[in-house]
């Protein structure tokens, strides 16, 4: 009996074993990517139908600001499979770079996918809601009580491109001051820009705190989403595509500040927002105006290389196949 019952036990013993392995053996590649926040509503429909297509891998999504998604490889030294963001420039000027260990750059390659613009996105109970229009967006924000949000430059490309707008808005409507009104004079002291050779820069503080009501701001875009709802801002700097998602309404801004047109490529170098945050090494202080294009790419640090190869290889597709909405596929 007792050789019976020892015999059972190294049986059980064994099963249990070979269960144990068998579990191991199929547990999912996990696939760690941190697209931009304006990013997380496409890509949660691109995750579901790669893992359907790829059972083996479990995607996990992770949004931030543009500049932080690329901080989590070479600042925070994660070993993220896929890194997206919303402005294109960022991977060369912040990852064509030797990694600490001297091997080679965090990256060497980079595949652009999509388009985006600028809105002024409110809800129905913003102030002056009744009376805003494209033609006179910016006086209605400039007023002492309406409240005004947009994302960190430091931090997220919507940040800087919401400061880009309202410097190129006052060539456009030929209306010098829109931008201190609307968010310089809301800080102590005033964000500066200065106009040389027909370039406009400005200058942000180490330390980008607004000291009025006024003006409020948080880490991503997409994190202004709540504070609208609540009433505690009154109208956002947006992407169309988050306005969208959200259901929010929206204002239209003419191409030619929008940063949605390629046409006007040399009109949004004329401004130019340099960044006071150099806490960070990697983030160049200097962002010059551009079209809004969004890019990918694999770290050399990847993990799981192939696995993220081939979910590129599918938000390539995606994005080339689908036009319903934003952000839009490049032509």
């Amino acid at each position: 009996m007792r050789g019976a019952g020892a015999l059972a036990v190294l049986t059980l013993a064994l099963l249990a074993a070979a269960s144990g392995c068998t579990n191991t053996a199929q547990e999912p590649v996990v696939l760690e990517v941190v697209p931009a926040g304006s990013l997380l509503y496409p890509f949660e429909h691109i995750e579901r139908a790669f893992e359907s297509e790829h059972p083996g891998i479990d995607v996990r999504l992770e949004g931030h600001g543009s500049i932080q998604a690329v901080r989590q490889v070479t600042d925070l030294h994660r070993d993220v499979d896929v890194v997206a963001v919303a402005d294109a420039s960022l991977i060369p000027d912040m990852m064509f770079r030797p990694m600490e260990d001297g091997e080679g750059n965090y990256t060497d390659t980079y595949r652009t996918f999509a388009t985006n613009e600028m809105v002024i996105a409110y809800t129905d109970r913003s102030a002056y809601a009744d009376e805003i229009t494209a033609e006179n967006w910016y006086t209605i924000l400039a007023r002492p009580d309406v409240r005004v949000g947009f994302s960190n430059p430091m931090l997220d490309a919507c940040g800087y491109r919401a400061l880009m707008v309202t410097a190129l808005a006052e060539e456009h409507y030929e209306a010098p001051g829109i931008f201190a009104a609307i968010i310089g004079d809301a800080f102590t002291p005033s964000l500066t820009m200065t106009r040389e050779d027909g370039v406009r820069t400005i200058t942000l503080p180490a330390l980008l705190k607004p000291s009025s009501e006024k003006v409020a701001i948080r880490d991503g875009s997409i994190y202004l989403l709540s504070l609208i709802d609540a009433g505690g801002i009154d109208y956002a700097f947006e992407y169309r595509s988050v306005a969208d998602e959200h259901g929010l309404l929206q204002i239209d801004l003419p191409p030619e500040i929008d940063l949605s047109d390629a046409a006007f490529a040399d009109t949004y170098r004329s401004v130019v927002v340099k960044l006071g945050f150099r806490r960070f090494s990697s983030v160049g202080d200097t962002r010059v105006g551009q079209p809004i294009v969004y890019a990918v790419t694999v770290p050399a640090t990847a993990e799981h290389p192939e696995e993220a190869a081939s979910f590129v290889a599918f938000v390539l597709d995606a994005f080339t196949e689908s036009r319903d909405g934003w952000p839009q596929p490049l032509e």
